[in-house]
């Protein structure tokens, strides 16, 4: 059994980096585009707010892979084509989005009226006081819950396998299904995702004291 397992580790690590990769560019482009959605839904403007609010309330109440599905299989159908590792990116990073978006609305809530008073008497634009003074220390207030956001993804890319991404489950799976060795070999991937979440973990951690000592 032991022997069994060590011969695939080599596929296993390699569906191990295709998760991170995966991963890491969802959770970058939910950052992103959550940052934005964030904003949208504070802003003094009616409709901006409102677009806002339905995109986060209808990713919010989409399951995952029904959007895998959709961007896999329906973007095809209407003539938009590209690779499939981008495809999940992109289907994963907008749905990550929503849920960046209302921590991040959350974390702007913690800072007190009064600084962004006082950045308005002093002739900042909203924009500026946004980038300059109230993202900064609202950020202080959303390292741990956006680490979850980033564990959350990291687990969920597992459902990419749905769709033909042979990322570490995809490529478990594969492995099973030509040596049929399920247990040791599901014991192992399982491990590695543990070891994964628990290092962004520790990485949140650390940020987290990081931006406390700094206040």
């Amino acid at each position: 059994m032991v022997d069994g397992v060590l011969s695939h580790l080599g596929r296993l690590g390699a569906g191990l980096l295709v998760t991170v990769e995966l991963t890491a560019a969802s959770f970058a482009g939910a950052m992103v585009l959550g940052t934005l959605l964030a904003i949208m839904r504070i802003v003094p403007v009616p409709l901006l707010r409102l677009c806002a609010a339905i995109y986060v309330q209808f990713m919010r109440n989409t399951p995952l892979l029904v959007l895998l599905v959709l961007f896999v299989f329906g973007l095809p159908e209407i003539g938009i084509l590209y690779d499939l590792f981008w495809t999940v990116t992109t289907a994963m990073a907008m749905y990550g989005a929503a849920l960046v978006a209302e921590t991040i609305r959350s974390g702007i809530r913690t800072v007190p009226p009064g600084e962004a008073e006082a950045a308005r008497a002093l002739g900042m634009t909203t924009a500026r006081s946004l980038r300059h003074v109230i993202l900064p220390r609202a950020f202080r207030s959303m390292v741990q819950p956006l680490g979850n956001i980033f564990i959350a993804i990291a687990l969920s890319s597992s459902l990419a396998a749905a769709v033909g991404v042979t990322e570490l489950t995809g490529e478990t799976d594969l492995i099973n299904l030509e040596f049929a060795d399920a247990g040791p070999t599901f014991l192992v991937s399982t491990a590695l995702y543990l070891i994964l979440t628990l290092s962004i973990g520790f990485v949140t951690g650390l940020l987290e004291k990081k931006v406390a000592i700094g206040r």
